[in-house]
């Protein structure tokens, strides 16, 4: 099943909270690829805080994107608890 990005938020420790089509919100842990080509741009905080909705995915401002399915099959479940009842990232 398809599950496209409907909001995601970048925090300090190159995680990304992401809420998918459907309202389930999943943590997706960036740093396996930073020592991977352009992907070590997103090393920079400054870079990876740009990352944002764009065509059902999510993009960084250099053009960086990921495949949602990619997202989601690598992310983690996050209870509501974890999430602050929306996508403010405490406790990540």
């Amino acid at each position: 099943m398809y599950r496209g990005v409907k909001n995601v938020t970048a925090t300090d420790q190159h995680q990304l909270v992401i809420e998918f089509e459907g309202g389930e919100v999943r943590s997706f842990d960036v740093t396996p690829l930073l020592g991977i080509g352009r992907f070590r741009e997103l090393a920079s905080q400054s870079v990876f805080r740009t990352a944002r909705v764009a065509f059902d995915t999510v993009q960084w401002e250099n053009g960086l994107d990921l495949d949602p399915e990619y997202l989601y099959e690598r992310s983690e479940p996050l209870l509501r608890e974890q999430t602050n009842g929306g996508l403010s990232p405490a406790n990540l």
